[in-house]
This record gives C-alpha cells, sequence and structure tokens, in this order.
C-alpha cells in the first residue's frame, strides 16, 4: 500500500498538465501512486499524460466533483491528495507531510502560495502550523487562515474518508465548500503544517474566473444547497459548532452580493426566513456590531469594509 494516492481530474488542460505531472515526479518522498481521471477531455491532456508511468482512469465528462470521486474509488494509498490539474506542488511537500504522520491523523493541512500564469508574481500563505487538535479545535484555527476550504490543501487518511462516507456532490460547484469544512470539524486529530507545498495557478478561462451572470447564479444556488446539507450534518454533530456554522453562514450571505438587485433581494429574504444571520458569532462587542448591521443590509457592512 502507497503512501499517498494523489488524484487528478483531467479535462482540457493540455497547456498546463506537464507541469502538474512532473511536479510530482520529482517529489523526494515516492512512496505514491497517482491516479489520473480522464474526464471526458477533448484535447491532447491525457496523450501527454501516458508518457509517465502513472495510472490512468477513463470516464465520460461528469465534471469535477465526480471524477474526484472516481479517482478515491480507484485508490489504494493510505493518504488522499486532491490535485488540480492546472496546478503543480513543490518537490518535498509529500516529504513533509510524511513527517508529521506519526499520530496518525485523519487530516493534514499544508500550506500554498498563488502564482499567475505568465508572470513572476506569487503570494505565499505560510500559515501558522498546529498538531494533534480534534477536529473543532482544528477548523477554529484553520477558519483564520487565507484560504479554508480547497480541498488541494489537506490529503486526508482514506480509512477515515470512507468510513464518513465523504463525497464531492456532482454536478455542483463550490463543490470544496460542501465538504471539506465537515471533514475537516468530524476529524479526531488534524495536524497544520507551514511548509507551503502547493502552487495555486491564477489563469483566465477556469470555473472560478467565470464573468458569466448565469454561472455567477449557479454559484449562488449550488452554495446555498451546499449550506443546506452542512447545516442539516452540524445539527447532527455532538460538538461546538458555532464557528463552522458562523463561517458558512458568513459565506453565503458573502456570495448574494454578486447578484443582481432583483435576485439580491429575493435571497435575503430567503436568508432571513432560514435565520441564517442568527449563525453569524456574537461573542465579542465587534462581532456583536457586525451581525446587526449585516442582518439589518449585509451590503452596509462589507461596503465599508
Amino acid at each position: 500500500m502507497p503512501k499517498f494516492s494523489i488524484i487528478i481530474p483531467v479535462y482540457n488542460v493540455e497547456k498546463y498538465i506537464k507541469k502538474c505531472l512532473d511536479s510530482i515526479s520529482s517529489q523526494s518522498f515516492k512512496d505514491y501512486e497517482v491516479i489520473i481521471v480522464n474526464d471526458g477531455t477533448k484535447d491532447n491532456s491525457i496523450e501527454i499524460a501516458k508518457k509517465y508511468n502513472f495510472k490512468i482512469v477513463n470516464q465520460e465528462n461528469k465534471g469535477l466533483s465526480e471524477a474526484r470521486n472516481t479517482g478515491v474509488k480507484n485508490s489504494s494509498g493510505e493518504y488522499l491528495l486532491f490535485l488540480d490539474s492546472d496546478d503543480y506542488i513543490e518537490k518535498d511537500l509529500l516529504l513533509e507531510i510524511s513527517k508529521v504522520l506519526d499520530n496518525g491523523p485523519d487530516v493534514v493541512r499544508f500550506q500554498l502560495k498563488q502564482v499567475w500564469e505568465n508572470s513572476d508574481k506569487e503570494v505565499c500563505y505560510k500559515e501558522e502550523s498546529f498538531y494533534g487538535k480534534n477536529g473543532v479545535d482544528a477548523f477554529n484555527l484553520i477558519v483564520n487562515y487565507e484560504f479554508v476550504e480547497p480541498a488541494w490543501a489537506y490529503v486526508f487518511k482514506k480509512s477515515y474518508y470512507l468510513k464518513n462516507k465523504f463525497s464531492f456532490k456532482r454536478g455542483l460547484v463550490h463543490e470544496d465548500f460542501g465538504l471539506i469544512p465537515l471533514a475537516i470539524i468530524k476529524a479526531n486529530i488534524v495536524n497544520s503544517i507551514s511548509y507551503v507545498g502547493y502552487c495555486y495557478l491564477q489563469r483566465e478561462g477556469s470555473i472560478m474566473s467565470s464573468n458569466s451572470y448565469e454561472k455567477v447564479k449557479k454559484k449562488v444556488d449550488d452554495l446555498y444547497l451546499h449550506y443546506d446539507y452542512l447545516m442539516k450534518e452540524l445539527n447532527n454533530f455532538n460538538g461546538d459548532t458555532r464557528v463552522i456554522k458562523s463561517f458558512i453562514s458568513n459565506s453565503l450571505i458573502l456570495k448574494t452580493l454578486e447578484l443582481n438587485e432583483k435576485d439580491y433581494k429575493k435571497y435575503l429574504k430567503q436568508l432571513r426566513k432560514d435565520g441564517v444571520f442568527n449563525n453569524l458569532l456574537d461573542d465579542t462587542f465587534s462581532r456583536k456590531v457586525k451581525k446587526i448591521i449585516v442582518k439589518m443590509n449585509p451590503k452596509l457592512f462589507f461596503k465599508r469594509r
């Protein structure tokens, strides 16, 4: 059994996939397998991938969520790592993760930097590390990181992942938001290392950079579906969920601000009906003030910032 299974969904990324796969081949820690999921790509991505000694699984186009789920089903490693095919990793990432597996963590967090296509610009996020936290305490620290829910910023113990029947929701965007916070908070042991090992490429034309209003609307719709699912799960969770509920509620409120005025008013009414604002933290004076203002009108608060 390899220590790590690296799962890479592939769809029309021939321009980027070589750098991604080269970054894996050059890892200083060699106990891993790679599962490349061909999600019905229409370009030469898979022809490039065939030059590497990695496992390739073919399926018709089903989207990122199902490609990741397929990768998990075809994996045999002890830990799962999700790598997007236009991103890449630093050569010592697996080595640094392997150094903090002695306490059998369910989840390990590592850090990232944003890199820009056709530019030397990069922004590095070297967050503070911690060791041996339970899921609630870990999330309460990670929520202060620059990036919280990207699946590719963590490794997950496969036995823990399967025991909890985790999976990414098919057909929905913001698929990480609908799973990763829950996967963190349910964990018995979470470690976080300060090593900046993931390179998150900023490029035009990606799912998250589309400016189409219909796609903006879908993102809000899907985020609300994830919110509903997470709230149901958290209401059955035996632990302190105040911080995570505030986080997912705040994320949903912020997302609605991207809507046009007509749709925004409709969603604002729904947010109030569903009690979303009630989940915001009010344990400090500044949070009390924020909660009051946001409940009255989110735009008043967030436009002031």
